[in-house]
């Protein structure tokens, strides 16, 4: 496991400070708040450290409230709503200067045989053929952001490497769609909950900017403020998060200056492991406006 790889499952893991209540620390992506990713995943520890370890999370929805200051610890708060037959239900709320930034109902559930069926997963190319992020951001580095330049050739605890022929980051006008491999950067233990807020985590990356394809948003061609409102997530079969996960991404509408897009992550032999949706904000901005909810 390299070093960041492991940085961030002990940002993830969290310290807990009281009965249910934890503190984890926060991660500089580059843009100066908290990325959205990293809330979901620790609020997601939070919650399963409350939770008989038979059980696993299948679900959860949540909504950001406020930017995380990322220079900042973010102290997580777990209710523990229900224990039933065969189901779980926690409520965790991320609170930072004293108030929350952020909410999640997590669900979970036993092992139990059913019924089984699910969508085909697409024809993609390979992810040892696609492309990287550092080697698109090389390749388009006049138009990346000077606080997001000095994290480009730093290793990454996820590695993303795009499965669409279209390019990403052009001004095309292309469809707001796009497929993307991720995994995580080193090999992982066998724990079932660390694989998935691994994952939970990594499912904001490249997500909401699928909506911008359309209006040529998505490569920083124009002042554009994008700010994940909610996001939700099914887990439907076990997967590893150190194996090729392709994360299929799509945007259903935009409207009002709010988008909505859905995403299927398949495992490499083609089983639908997880599911995604968030809605978010993607406003145009002149040049005199200052980025706020």
């Amino acid at each position: 496991m390299n070093e960041v790889l492991e940085e961030l499952i002990n940002q993830l893991s969290l310290e807990p400070i009281e009965n249910n209540i934890f503190r984890g620390q926060s991660q500089d992506p580059g843009w100066g708040r908290v990325f959205g990713g990293q809330v979901i995943g620790q609020a997601l520890s939070a919650a399963r450290q409350t939770v008989d370890p038979a059980r696993h999370v299948h679900s959860f929805h949540s909504y950001f409230l406020r930017e995380g200051d990322s220079s900042k610890p973010i102290v997580y708060t777990v209710d523990c709503i229900r224990d039933g037959r065969s189901f779980t239900t926690r409520r965790v709320v991320a609170v930072q200067n004293g108030k929350p930034i952020f909410n999640l109902s997590a669900s979970f559930h036993i092992d139990e045989p059913g019924y089984e069926h699910q969508d085909k997963m697409p024809d993609v190319i390979a992810p040892e053929e696609a492309m990287s992020e550092t080697e698109l951001g090389e390749k388009y580095i006049d138009l990346i952001p000077a606080g997001m330049k000095k994290h480009l050739s730093t290793a990454k605890p996820i590695e993303i490497r795009f499965a669409d022929p279209l390019d990403p980051m052009a001004d095309n006008g292309r469809a707001p769609n796009h497929k993307i491999w991720i995994r995580a950067n080193g090999q992982l233990p066998d724990n079932s909950g660390l694989h998935k807020y691994l994952l939970a985590y990594a499912s904001d990356f490249q997500f909401l900017s699928a909506s911008l394809y359309p209006h040529g948003g998505a490569g920083f061609q124009k002042p554009i403020q994008i700010a994940s409102l909610d996001h939700a997530m099914w887990f439907h079969r076990p997967f590893r998060m150190d194996e090729w996960l392709l994360h299929c991404v799509e945007s259903t509408t935009a409207h009002g200056a709010r988008a909505l897009v859905r995403g299927q992550i398949f495992n490499q032999a083609g089983e639908l492991v997880a599911s995604t949706t968030q809605e978010g904000l993607i406003r145009e901005l002149k040049n005199s406006e200052k980025q706020t909810f």
